[in-house]
């Protein structure tokens, strides 16, 4: 038998360092064909991402420059996807920079395969035209095709959703204030509800915003997104030093003329199949100015808008699965004002350095009466005090109110009494005590003014009226002196107010601004004829 020859040390160095080459270096090589192979993957996927999204849209359009498959981690990117209204393609509605899908990894360990998304600084643009457009359309908005788009996207469903440095801008009618979120952060987990899948709300979501630049706003929440028939979420919300002035536009389809104020807000809601709450814990609103402005031109518009307005609140009132709060809404040094432009002498009427409180706010009847109190300067000069119990509506408006405006400076309503009365006056003190009562589609209740100091006709301002303004001013002065109540030295007269609500379309504010249109104005101007038939009686 030969002997075994024993290996020499270099040729088992030699095998080895085969061995580990090979090793080594096939892994590698495939690593480098899989890299190379992606990009000669791209223009085929760019091709045909591009037509499945176009496939899905209905009434919008999406081009897509470039897309980037990496066969090494399974990941695709999607670059420069912009999608745009057909009807109305400038701007485009939404500007993807990057979108990356690949494989939840994470979630590989818990057995399940799913995808995480990361879409990087997205820009989503919107105006009043498109919107219109949107609203006109035939196809609704849930038909677009937008979940089929997004599902097309890669082939596993997305457990993970990160938005990172979104920017949001409305524009309404005034392209020079747009409305713009920045900054918009947002992450969702849990999507397909892998983990806690028996709880209601099992994934969790928080996004983060400015607002206008200068506002904060944060939702911290959690969500059902695979709920039926819709999706259910609830959070709680914070707004942070918004600026009003950027919604004018959009007030001034409501006639409302708005400028500046802040907002801050914290509260709670929940919209989900079978709850649907929206707690607001308080709402303060410091600053604003803010006329409603009522014309021949607008007038049919406001009536529409008033019986909506009343439709709406009786179908919310007391209507079972809704809740509605507010816990505390406050106006902190605010101007609110009304201006009559359907009249032949247009006027203003006004509450400055308003304080308005309204606590325990709801649609439900057995949360009991919201109170407000109200502290203001009329016209700027009359201290002027208000109280009111509302009561969630069910047949109709239902409320308690009183009014007390202290010593107001006659000279600042002289617009009111040329509209009115066709007169003015150089001197007097104007006050307005009322007491007003709605229930069961009924009224009853008073208003008393009160003038003193009253100075209708002064030769040295109105000498250049015409001789029988003149003479009409001095008559209107004359019957104040008659009315005159000795010992007080003021004019006063009531006029009382009972009867039915009128149409039961008819909401709680509309009442309201019926009340100061009408009744308010009719007795600060009362009938001097019927006063002279009897002048002893107040």
């Amino acid at each position: 038998m030969g002997e075994k020859r024993e290996e020499k040390p270099w040729v088992k160095n030699l095998r080895d360092s085969r061995i580990l080459r090979w090793g080594v270096g096939i892994p590698v090589a495939l690593v480098v064909f899989l890299y190379i192979a992606s990009f000669f993957l791209d223009e085929p996927i760019r091709r045909i991402m591009e037509s499945r999204i176009n496939r899905n849209l209905k009434g919008y359009s999406a081009r897509l420059p470039g897309a980037h498959f990496q066969l090494i981690g399974l990941s695709l990117t999607l670059k420069g996807l912009t999608v745009s209204q057909q009807a109305h393609p400038d701007p485009p509605v939404v500007h993807f920079p990057e979108i990356k899908a690949t494989v939840h990894w994470r979630e590989i360990l818990s057995g399940k395969l799913v995808a995480e998304a990361v879409l990087t600084r997205p820009d989503i643009n919107i105006n009043l035209i498109q919107l219109r457009s949107e609203a006109a359309g035939a196809i609704p908005l849930k038909e677009r095709g937008w979940q089929q788009a997004v599902a097309d996207i890669y082939p596993l469903k997305f457990n993970t959703v990160t938005i990172k440095d979104a920017s949001i801008t409305y524009i309404d009618t005034d392209p020079g204030r747009p409305l713009v979120l920045s900054h918009l952060n947002l992450k969702a987990a849990n999507i397909r509800n892998i983990h806690l899948p028996d709880q209601v709300y099992p994934s969790s979501f928080h996004l983060d915003t400015a607002i206008f630049d200068s506002g904060r706003g944060t939702i911290d929440g959690k969500a059902n997104f695979l709920g039926e028939p819709y999706p259910g979420l609830k959070g709680r919300i914070t707004l942070d030093k918004v600026p009003l002035d950027y919604f004018k536009s959009m007030a001034a389809r409501s006639n409302l003329s708005l400028h500046g104020g802040v907002l801050q807000a914290a509260g709670e809601a929940e919209y989900a199949p079978n709850t649907k709450t929206a707690h607001l814990e308080n709402l303060s609103i410091q600053g604003m100015s803010m006329d409603y402005i009522h014309s021949k031109k607008t007038a049919g518009v406001e009536k529409k808008r008033a019986r909506e307005i009343g439709h709406a609140a009786r179908e919310l009132s007391n209507k079972p699965g809704l809740l509605l709060r507010a816990d505390q809404v406050n106006l902190t040094g605010c101007t609110l004002g009304m201006v009559n432009k359907a009249v032949s002498k247009p006027y203003r009427v006004y509450l400055a350095d308003t304080d308005f409180r309204m606590s325990n706010f709801s649609n439900q009847f057995a949360r009991g009466p919201a109170h407000v109190q109200l502290k203001a300067k009329f016209m700027g000069s009359g201290i002027t005090t208000a109280s009111a119990d509302f009561r969630p509506e069910k047949g109709g408006p239902d409320f308690d109110l009183f009014v007390k405006i202290g010593e107001t400076r006659l000279t600042t309503m002289n617009d009111v009494l040329r509209s009115y009365g066709d007169f003015d006056v150089s001197a007097g003190i104007f006050s307005l005590v009322t007491e007003l009562h709605i229930n069961n589609h009924a009224i009853t209740g008073y208003i008393k003014p009160f003038f003193k100091g009253m100075k209708v006709y002064d030769r040295r301002t109105d000498k250049d009226q015409g001789i029988l303004h003149q003479a009409y001013e001095m008559m209107v002065g004359g019957v104040a002196m008659l009315l005159k109540n000795r010992s007080q030295h003021e004019v006063a007269t009531k006029a009382d107010i009972s009867g039915p609500v009128g149409s039961p379309e008819t909401s709680t504010w509309q009442i309201v601004g019926q009340l100061i249109k009408n009744a308010f104005f009719k007795a600060i101007l009362p009938s001097f004829e019927k006063e002279l038939a009897g002048p002893g009686k107040r």
